[in-house]
C-alpha cells in the first residue's frame, strides 16, 4: 500500500510589483514672454494635478534666486500649487537698476495671460517691489489672492512715506510675510487692515537671520513655506 501523498501547493503567483514611488514635482521649464517693456521670463515649477498657480515676482535688488522664492518653488508643488517665478524684463536684459513702478506694472499685466493659461486661479505674489506690483494690479487682473513677501511698507528710516494704501487696496485675500527686523517695515508698524501677517523672527528684508539666532535660517525658511501652505489651503 502506497503511503498517501501530500498535495503539492499551487505555485505562488508572481510577486507583486513594488509600489510606484510617489509622483513628485516635475522638472522646471522656462518660457519667454514679450511685453511692452521687453522680454520677460517665467520659470515654471509645475505641481502634479495642480489646483492653483502662484505667480511670484522678484524685488528691485535681486532676482528669482531669492531664498524665499526658492523655498516656495520647492515646497508648494507638493501641495498642488504650481509656482511661476517671474523675471521682469530689466532683469532678463541684465540691467542692475529696476525701472519705475508703472513700467513694472505694465510688464506684469502683459505677462498675466501666460500665467493664467493653465486655466487655474492665480495667486499674485512677489517680494519687495514685486509685492507692490502684485498688490497694485490684483483687482484689475482678477487675481485669486495676493502674497506679499517683505512688503516695503516705507523706505528705511522714512515711515512717513508709507505704501500702506497699496496693501490695503488689493480687494482680495492677502497674506504678508515680514521679517521681524525688516528696515522697510517691521510687523508691528503695519496698520490694521483686511490682510493676514506672519512674522519671521530676526529676519531682515531678504529673510536672512543672524547666524546665532534662534530659530535659525532653515527654520525661518520653513516658517515662510509652512505659513504660505496653510494660508493657500484656507483659500479653498
Amino acid at each position: 500500500m502506497t503511503p498517501p501523498t501530500t498535495p503539492t501547493p499551487p505555485a505562488d503567483p508572481s510577486p507583486p510589483s513594488p509600489p510606484s514611488p510617489p509622483t513628485g514635482p516635475a522638472t522646471p521649464t522656462t518660457e519667454t514672454v514679450a511685453t511692452p517693456a521687453g522680454e520677460a521670463r517665467i520659470t515654471w515649477h509645475p505641481a502634479p494635478g495642480p489646483r492653483l498657480v502662484l505667480a511670484a515676482g522678484h524685488g528691485a535688488g535681486g532676482g528669482i534666486e531669492a531664498r524665499d522664492l526658492r523655498a516656495l518653488a520647492a515646497e508648494l508643488p507638493r501641495h498642488g500649487v504650481s509656482v511661476a517665478l517671474v523675471e521682469q524684463p530689466w532683469r532678463v536684459a541684465g540691467k542692475k537698476v529696476a525701472p519705475a513702478p508703472r513700467t513694472l506694472d505694465t510688464a506684469w499685466r502683459a505677462l498675466w495671460p501666460a500665467l493664467a493659461r493653465p486655466g487655474l486661479p492665480v495667486i499674485a505674489a512677489g517680494r519687495s517691489a514685486g509685492a507692490r506690483v502684485a498688490c497694485r494690479t490684483a483687482g484689475e487682473l482678477g487675481a485669486h489672492a495676493v502674497l506679499a513677501l517683505s512688503f516695503p511698507l516705507h523706505p528705511p528710516g522714512r515711515p512717513e512715506r508709507t505704501r500702506a494704501p497699496e496693501l490695503l487696496g488689493t480687494g482680495v485675500p492677502t497674506l504678508v510675510v515680514q521679517g521681524g527686523r525688516d528696515p522697510f517695515g517691521r510687523p508691528e508698524e503695519f496698520p490694521e487692515g483686511p490682510y493676514e501677517i506672519v512674522e519671521v523672527p530676526h529676519a531682515d528684508h531678504g529673510f536672512a537671520v543672524p547666524k546665532r539666532a534662534e530659530p535659525g535660517q532653515e527654520e525661518a525658511l520653513a516658517r515662510i513655506a509652512g505659513s504660505v501652505v496653510r494660508w493657500v489651503a484656507s483659500l479653498g
